[in-house]
């Protein structure tokens, strides 16, 4: 009997602390509760509702939203570098920005064709191989 392994299932679920809470969620949520503490013994009510209540929205969907099963600040983080990015990919850049303009309105060069070496083995031939092979050379074919 074969060895057997035990495979680790569900990986990418995180472990939870309080509940439905993960570790993840837990800090950010303690983090905007700390940030919105703050906040109320400085700031008057008014203020402190200008200011705190988009903060637990913010932390709410950073701690909860998953996009494409990735937790939110990750999706962002992929959006910040998406856009810092460049559009065009050049692997070995020696020509500057406007050579490549020029290099890209030119029309692509013609390939010449390609001539075949030997002749497409034909249906007949393949089945008379195929029967060789199949009786292990017993078979000779007419020549």
């Amino acid at each position: 009997m074969p060895d057997q392994f035990v495979v680790p299932q569900f990986i990418d679920a995180e472990d939870k602390i309080f509940g439905p809470i993960t570790a993840r969620q837990f800090i950010i949520l303690m983090i905007a509760g700390l940030l919105d503490f703050g906040l109320f013994k400085l700031l008057s009510f008014v203020p402190f509702l200008l200011v705190g209540v988009p903060i637990v929205i913010i932390a709410g969907t950073v701690a909860f939203a998953k996009i494409n099963g990735q937790v939110f600040h990750y999706f962002l983080l992929n959006i910040i570098q998406t856009f810092k990015k460049p559009k065009l990919r050049i692997w070995d850049k020696k020509y500057s920005d406007s050579e490549l303009k020029i290099f890209m309105k030119q029309a692509p060069p013609e390939l010449p064709k390609i001539q075949p070496r030997k002749a497409p083995i034909s249906i007949s031939r393949l089945n008379e191989l195929s029967l060789i092979v199949n009786t292990g050379g017993i078979y000779q074919p007419e020549e």
